[in-house]
C-alpha cells in the first residue's frame, strides 16, 4: 500500500509542479498562448504518468521474490492501484489551482471559445449560452471531479500497455533455501 501511495502521490505532485510551471510561464493566462499550455501540459502530464506509473509496477515487483511469478494481473494491479492514488491526489491539486492558484482561468477559457464562435459566425445570445455552460462545467468541484476521472482513465490505458511490459514469468528455479 506505501508504494502506490507514495508513487502516486508523487505522480500527481509532479503533474501539479508542471501545470505550475505553464502558469508562471503564462501559458495558461492569455488566450492566445492557451494551446500552447495545453500541448505542454498534455504532453508532460502524459510523459509523467508513464515515468511514475512504470516506476510503481517496478517498485512493486521489486518486492515480491525473483523466483515467484509477477503476472499481468498483479502488474495491472500494482498500476491501477498506483493511479487510483495519484487521480485522489491529482483531484484535491486540481481543486486547489482552479480555486486559489488561477482562478481566472475561467476567463480565458471563456474568451478564446468566445474568438472561436465569433469567427464561425455565431449569434451573440448563442455565445452566451454557451458561455453559461462553461462557466458551470469550469466550477473548481466541477474540474476536480472531472480531472479525477480523466486522470484515472488515462493511467489505466497507460497501465494495461506498461504491465504487458514490465510482468514477470515464473523462474523454474527453486526458491533459495
Amino acid at each position: 500500500m506505501k508504494t502506490y501511495l507514495l508513487n502516486g502521490f508523487l505522480l500527481s505532485l509532479t503533474g501539479f509542479l508542471l501545470l505550475l510551471v505553464v502558469f508562471i510561464c503564462g501559458w495558461q493566462s492569455d488566450a492566445s498562448h492557451l494551446s500552447l499550455g495545453r500541448w505542454v501540459g498534455g504532453l508532460g502530464g502524459f510523459v509523467i504518468g508513464v515515468i511514475f506509473l512504470v516506476r510503481g509496477i517496478r517498485s512493486r515487483r521489486s518486492e515480491v521474490p525473483e523466483h515467484e511469478e509477477f503476472s499481468y494481473g498483479w502488474a495491472c494491479w500494482a498500476g491501477f492501484a498506483t493511479q487510483l492514488f495519484a487521480s485522489g491526489f491529482g483531484a484535491i491539486f486540481a481543486y486547489l489551482y482552479a480555486a486559489v492558484i488561477n482562478p481566472h482561468l475561467v476567463d480565458v477559457l471563456l474568451q478564446a471559445q468566445d474568438e472561436k464562435l465569433q469567427a464561425r459566425g455565431l449569434a451573440s445570445d448563442q455565445i452566451e449560452r454557451a458561455d453559461h455552460i462553461v462557466r458551470i462545467m469550469s466550477s473548481p468541484g466541477i474540474q476536480a471531479v472531472a480531472n479525477f476521472f480523466g486522470t484515472l482513465f488515462v493511467g489505466a490505458l497507460i497501465v494495461l500497455i506498461a504491465a504487458a511490459f514490465l510482468r514477470r514469468p515464473a523462474s523454474d528455479l527453486p526458491p533459495p533455501v
